[in-house]
């Protein structure tokens, strides 16, 4: 399964720089919905994700409209995560998908309410205690996607270490 992480208008460098270093960890697509909230090439995105960049294959769109256009939530397994989803996350089922993406929004907002409306029974969620708004951007994008990942078993990751096979 190809896995398709989709950050629209993401706003921390820091935050794109980690989800950088997940995608090129699980082999997963990073599409980048313009416009950002910094520039690709500031110090803080590239620290966040270490060498990994040469490892993450990037496609950027100049907005959410000419993404939707190119990738039509109607004919692909897209979900839209959001802290106002109508399913959990993990009760989804994509073990049979071809292709799967996975749409994130911007920090201070979270994606366009219009867009969740349209697409309500494609809106995922992550559990958490009601008080609170919302999780870290990275960590609401590794969360998910490594459950999607789970469904398939994990296929094509390293499931069990070789590092302790020389030395036992």
């Amino acid at each position: 399964m190809k896995l398709n992480l989709v950050l629209v208008e993401p706003e921390i460098p820091q935050n794109t720089g980690n989800i950088a270093r997940t995608c090129a960890a699980i082999g997963a697509k990073l599409h980048l919905v313009k416009p950002l909230g910094f520039d690709i090439s500031e110090k803080q995105v590239k620290r966040a994700g270490l060498d990994y960049w040469d490892k993450v294959e990037i496609e950027e769109h100049e907005n959410l409209n000419s993404f939707l256009e190119k990738y039509k939530p109607e004919e692909h397994d897209m979900f839209f995560v959001t802290t106002k989803g109508k399913e959990v996350y993990s009760d989804i089922d994509v073990k049979d998908s071809k292709e799967v993406f996975l749409l994130f929004g911007k920090e201070t907002k979270g994606l366009p309410e219009d867009l969740l409306l349209k697409y309500i029974d494609k809106t995922i969620r992550i559990p958490m205690r009601e008080t609170l708004r919302s999780l870290n951007l990275s960590n609401s994008v590794a969360i998910v996607a490594y459950d999607v990942l789970r469904q398939t078993n994990f296929n094509s990751l390293e499931k069990i270490s070789k590092y302790f096979d020389d030395r036992l």
